[in-house]
């Protein structure tokens, strides 16, 4: 069975989005992520934050991109739901991080911790339900 056959298999709430909306909402929070993580690590590379500053966008990217493996390869519901709350948490963790020294860099992340707190509640929804 193909991961999307899986997925469309599982219980999900009346108020999940459609499939085909992830598509474009990730393209453009990518394309803020990209931004706004490259300016962290040039930042970070000339020395103008510190690497503790920089750490949570490093772990954030590890998690955000261990979600769709875990999801989609494993098909494990519990280990998604883990990953995405430690994905809010690095994106909280670096939006306060930053905010001091760079604070457009935290602003830029809303749109993405919006998402990311919406998907967080959602994959949480989806594993209860499915237990």
């Amino acid at each position: 069975m193909q991961s999307s056959q899986w997925y469309q298999q599982l219980i999900r709430p009346s108020w999940s989005p459609p499939s085909w909306l992830f598509g474009p909402v990730w393209t453009f929070l990518y394309i803020l992520i990209g931004i706004s993580f490259f300016r962290v690590f040039q930042f970070a590379f000339q020395k103008k934050i510190s690497f503790f500053v920089a750490l949570p966008f490093i772990l954030n990217l590890v998690f955000n991109f261990a979600f769709t493996p875990l999801q989609f390869g494993l098909r494990n519901n519990l280990l998604a739901a883990i990953d995405i709350l430690l994905v809010l948490a690095t994106l909280i963790w670096a939006m306060i991080a930053i905010y001091p020294q760079q604070r457009w860099l935290s602003f830029i992340q809303i749109p993405y911790l919006l998402w990311v707190s919406f998907a967080t509640v959602l994959q949480l929804t989806i594993t209860y339900l499915n237990w």
